[in-house]
């Protein structure tokens, strides 16, 4: 659990204070700042001389002097908003919302193809973190052939991609009360010990936040009773128009995150429910590129930091901006890794003239060449083609038989409706004339 900080005592402040206008500490409060540490961090970084317990004195002095205050019913909440996330919050303005859309970084051609994708994995990745239990290929692959779930792990995968889509397609709907149970019944969706939790409050105050690790309960929130209204107001602040004080509509997003899974109003699923909660006001506040951006994969792989996150700002008196901070990093992640990954897309597009001896094969006919080439055993459907590259079943079938009639693909019965595509036996040979050629 997380050690609890020091009390502030009124003869430190003098101390502190001098500490603060002291210009060789300069680099010293930028770096706490920037990295928006709390104590168990900070007890390590005191100067020489100085006690522990001042230093952490005048970081707490420094971050009042910008504090925002906000209330839901009785529960009073803080946040400070620092440099680094300053220039957090501009870059992301300036790359991820206005009016220059997707195919500003993103492909045109492929922007459907790349989005689908992106989706898959956010939802993978934001059920594997309450817990699904298998693996990204798996759950790709039922996604594409929209095949049905076998288990409670892949329907929270389904339930989450549907959910997404559902969000997208409504991003422009004022955010209720009932919105949210909806939204919870269809990621929660036979998914639950008890069907009748689905989309429903909880009713009762028996239930915790437990330590995956120590057993210990890390949060208990508020009581039952006193949840419609909590959420009313959380509603209220979701579509509030900006005013004054503003805060930054990333900002809010990740607030909202955090208010949801502080006050915990269903009995499971909470976690899945408010960051697609995120994914939905951002793209609500004109940030188109969040839909391209797979968060909860970034989180996943710092879950321990995630949870941290969330237990510092209860420690540190509800201050919000230890789990602001986070998210905001784990965005810019998000975006460097989505960068990263259209350079490379974007690279192997030079790949298209390899095959330019076949004068009628098109870009999607490449993209499964190049699938055979990585993994021989791949075995493609209709249905799969149909999702992975949002077309027509009708134009899947049609890329298929053309790769057939090349000879680089051969067709295999399922059953007596359904065929499939693999490798053909001259795969190899046809791919060695195109390229010597």
């Amino acid at each position: 659990m997380i050690e609890p900080a020091p009390q502030l005592q009124n003869s430190n402040i003098r101390d502190a204070v001098n500490m603060i206008i002291e210009p060789a500490n300069k680099d010293l409060f930028t770096r706490i700042d920037d990295e928006y540490l709390y104590w168990d961090k900070v007890k390590y970084m005191a100067p020489e001389g100085i006690k522990p317990e001042i230093l952490w004195h005048a970081v707490k002095i420094r971050r009042s002097t910008n504090r925002n205050i906000i209330f839901f019913g009785k529960y009073k909440f803080h946040f400070t908003i620092t440099g680094k996330m300053q220039a957090l919050l501009h870059e992301f303005d300036m790359n991820f919302g206005g009016n220059l859309g997707a195919g500003n970084i993103i492909p045109e051609k492929e922007s459907n193809m790349y989005l689908i994708s992106s989706i898959m994995e956010e939802a993978i990745a934001s059920s594997q973190m309450e817990g699904a239990s298998t693996t990204r290929r798996v759950a790709k692959d039922m996604l594409r052939k929209q095949l049905k779930p076998v288990n409670k792990s892949q329907q929270m995968i389904v339930n989450n991609y549907s959910t997404i889509r559902y969000l997208v397609e409504h991003k422009d709907e004022p955010f209720t009360v009932e919105a949210l149970k909806d939204i919870h019944k269809a990621i929660s969706s036979n998914t639950l010990d008890n069907k009748d939790d689905e989309g429903k409050f909880r009713s009762d105050n028996n239930i915790y936040v437990v330590d995956n690790i120590t057993g210990e309960v890390a949060h208990t929130p508020p009581e039952a009773d006193e949840l419609h209204g909590l959420l009313s107001e959380l509603c209220d602040f979701a579509n509030e128009p900006p005013g004054n004080p503003f805060v930054h509509p990333i900002v809010k997003g990740i607030i909202i995150h955090f208010m949801l899974a502080y006050f915990h109003p269903f009995v499971d699923g909470n976690g899945r429910t408010a960051r697609s909660l995120v994914y939905w006001y951002l793209l609500k506040n004109g940030y188109w590129l969040t839909e391209y951006l797979t968060i909860s994969r970034v989180i996943y792989r710092m879950k321990t930091r995630y949870e941290k996150a969330f237990l510092y700002t209860e420690e540190d008196e509800m201050d919000l901006s230890y789990f602001i901070n986070f998210n905001l990093n784990a965005m810019k992640k998000a975006y460097e890794e989505l960068k990263s990954y259209l350079h490379k897309k974007i690279k192997e597009q030079d790949d298209f003239y390899t095959f330019r001896g076949f004068s009628d094969i098109n870009e999607r006919q490449v993209r499964i060449i190049k699938i055979l080439k990585r993994k021989p055993a791949f075995f493609f459907t209709v249905k799969e083609l149909t999702t992975r590259f949002e077309i027509s079943p009708k134009t899947a079938r049609s890329d298929l038989q053309r790769l057939v009639e090349r000879g680089i693909l051969e067709e295999v019965p399922v059953n007596k409706r359904k065929t499939g595509y693999v490798k053909s036996s001259r795969f190899d040979t046809i791919l060695q004339e195109l390229t010597s050629r």
